[in-house]
């Protein structure tokens, strides 16, 4: 079964400083038929104006993956890190028993543009750790390339969950092939470019939810980037 999340129906956070769209409940927007698919809870597509940030809150037993577009994002967190992140990076904050850290605008003229991903994982409780990764260079990730994976050495990025993040750029008239495996769940996000699957045309922004394992193509209308969630049922 094939679930499209269209960008334009996403839920929005508008602060002033913060502009926000959400393809699960969050915050103020609560809708029952999108509390999340499998371990995935959250995709936030977030863009923050210069000076401005997350000030210091708390999380727990999440695994919470930052992903820069574009600017720079300074974080902070009471584990001791202090960090830049930089376009074209992946932040993971495992919280484990708990941990309080800041998310802030690390430039005084650019807009920080980043997706907020949280996904549960499989053990509470564990000590809060901090990871962080370039993506892999566009020419070196046409196909699913693994940059977060539960299982050790698969990914840069170790997460506490049978998953895996893949991200792809492809270019104009490639064919993706999601993979199907059995007793596994899919969802796929769109962050650049047009691509089309099954005669339904998917934009940035959009997500794909599969929920039963069947080989499907996206046929690439641009260049584009999009990705992939590989998570147990």
């Amino acid at each position: 079964m094939i679930l499209i999340h269209e960008n334009m129906s996403r839920g929005k956070t508008s602060k002033g400083w913060l502009s926000s769209f959400h393809t699960f409940s969050f915050g103020g927007f609560q809708d029952p038929t999108r509390m999340g698919f499998g371990p995935l809870r959250v995709i936030n597509e977030d863009w923050i104006i210069p000076g401005s940030g997350f000030s210091e809150h708390a999380h727990d037993n999440m695994d919470i993956l930052t992903v820069l577009l574009e600017g720079r994002l300074r974080h902070q967190d009471t584990m001791g890190n202090v960090s830049t992140i930089e376009a074209g990076e992946i932040q993971l904050m495992s919280a484990g028993t708990g941990v309080r850290h800041s998310e802030m605008n690390a430039s005084e003229h650019e807009t920080a543009h980043l997706l907020q991903i949280w996904m549960i994982p499989d053990i509470r409780g564990t000590e809060p750790r901090y990871q962080q990764a370039r993506l892999p260079a566009m020419e070196d990730a046409r196909d699913w390339t693994p940059i977060a994976s539960g299982t050790e050495g698969e990914a840069p990025l170790h997460l506490l969950s049978d998953s895996r993040l893949l991200i792809a750029n492809p270019k104009e008239g490639d064919v993706t092939t999601i993979p199907a495996r059995p007793g596994r769940l899919v969802f796929v996000h769109i962050v650049d470019g047009l691509a089309r699957i099954e005669g339904e045309d998917l934009r940035p922004g959009d997500g794909l939810q599969i929920s039963e394992p069947e080989t499907l193509e996206l046929d690439w209308l641009t260049n584009g980037t999009a990705l992939l969630f590989d998570m147990p049922r």
